[in-house]
């Protein structure tokens, strides 16, 4: 890549490698023309996909590869995605391929308008037509209606991996564990704006989920207490100047 990219792309994967290269193919075709790059984090994987990435590398010159030594969960392999990424604004996908790339640049669009209102900072997908199980959206619904009462965060789908943010007002967000499906209240507290767009999901392709709804509703007990004493504990100075 010989210019700056003006929009980093960022994906965590683990054990996806029946789904990276159609991911890639996609997240190209969808940006095609823009000065990009795609950043992926490989959170040590157990199968191939170190090799299928670090295979693409050469068809995509916009691609990197960042590779974990050790398994630390999707909200650390984003976050190091995002660390990386050299892009002021980033998007966000999961690395199962059910986001689809082809919503990225309505996303980066809406971030970026000139009418957008101010304070905006992330521009998150909605999934309007979930592709999955009856019981796994019946558990998230169940979840989204706690977190969305408790955190009064306006967001109706916390799980949906498709986002474009400014990365700096992202990394300055706090790091936890499953972090990824709070970021909506977590601007919010940091005095940021979130609005919302319906996009497309889809089916999983191959590989399994890596997420079960008593897993998720054990995880959620517990970082919901500690997201709400975080936004609890804020103190926000309405902004800042140099004299």
């Amino acid at each position: 890549m010989t210019q700056s990219p003006e929009f980093s792309v960022c994906v965590p994967m683990h054990n996806e490698s029946g789904n990276a290269e159609q991911l890639i193919d996609e997240i190209a075709t969808a940006l095609s023309g823009r000065a990009y790059e795609m950043v992926i984090t490989d959170d040590a994987s157990t199968d191939d996909t170190r090799a299928v990435l670090v295979g693409l590398k050469a068809k995509y010159p916009e691609l990197r590869v960042i590779s974990h030594r050790k398994n630390a969960g999707q909200s650390r392999a984003l976050r190091t995605a995002v660390q990386h990424a050299r892009a002021p604004i980033v998007g966000t996908l999961d690395g199962d391929g059910q986001n689809d790339p082809a919503d990225l640049p309505a996303l980066y669009r809406s971030l970026t308008r000139a009418d957008a209102p101010e304070g905006l900072t992330m521009v998150m997908g909605r999934r309007a037509s979930r592709k999955d199980s009856a019981w796994k959206k019946f558990g998230s619904r169940f979840a989204n209606s706690i977190r969305k009462r408790m955190l009064r965060d306006d967001c109706d789908d916390s799980g949906c991996g498709i986002k474009v943010m400014k990365r700096d007002a992202f990394l300055a967000l706090p790091y936890f564990d499953h972090m990824h499906r709070y970021m909506p209240a977590l601007m919010n507290a940091e005095g940021h704006k979130v609005e919302f767009l319906n996009v497309n999901h889809r089916e999983r392709g191959a590989g399994n989920s890596k997420y079960t709804n008593f897993g998720r509703l054990a995880d959620a007990l517990s970082d919901l207490r500690g997201v709400m004493w975080l936004i609890r504990r804020r103190r926000n100075p309405g902004g800042f100047d140099e004299l």
